[in-house]
């Protein structure tokens, strides 16, 4: 919500908050404070995507995790399968 504007920082938050919290139409919040219906519309949205953004970073992050955590299980059960294999192996040789 910065940038140039006619408006002070701490209104637009307060209008955000307020268009937010009440359960009347934006459109008469707008009115109620003295600006244009779709500029607060576009001070929520701002919000709005300031709050997703590190939401978002923490999700593809969890991704990645998860991506490199199930490569990681793959591998130890192919060692796994490669070592049961080889005991049966040699448990055969040892038999004879």
């Amino acid at each position: 919500m910065s940038g140039k504007s006619k408006y002070p920082e701490q209104f637009r938050r307060d209008a955000v908050e307020l268009a937010r919290s009440s359960d009347r139409p934006l459109r008469q919040v707008a009115r109620e404070l003295g600006v244009n219906h779709e500029t607060l519309r576009n001070w929520v949205r701002t919000a709005e995507q300031a709050q997703a953004g590190p939401a978002d970073t923490a999700a593809v992050v969890d991704q990645e995790e998860l991506r490199a955590l199930r490569k990681r299980v793959a591998e130890l059960e192919l060692e796994k399968d490669i070592l049961r294999k080889a005991a049966a192996y040699f448990a055969k040789e040892m038999g004879r």
